[in-house]
């Protein structure tokens, strides 16, 4: 009996359960990051297709995350 149920046990963890996405999430699309979101939802100051832009934004938000920048304000 015991056997049984180390077999058992051993065995349920061989299973695996599926990790594709369903839904929207699937298809995408292969757009650059910097042509932006496709609501409103984007930052003040940028207009979606503008790559300088969104790579000036992209730095300033790293800068606010960066500790030396904070600690020497």
């Amino acid at each position: 009996m015991k056997l049984y149920l180390i077999a058992l046990l051993a065995l349920a963890g061989c299973g695996e359960v599926s990790q594709s996405k369903q839904g929207s999430a699937v298809n995408r699309g292969d757009e650059p990051a910097y042509k932006g979101a496709h609501d409103a939802e984007v930052a003040k100051g940028w207009t979606p297709g503008d790559k300088l832009a969104w790579e000036r934004q992209v730095r300033e938000r790293g800068q606010l995350q960066n500790e030396y920048v904070k600690t020497n304000r």
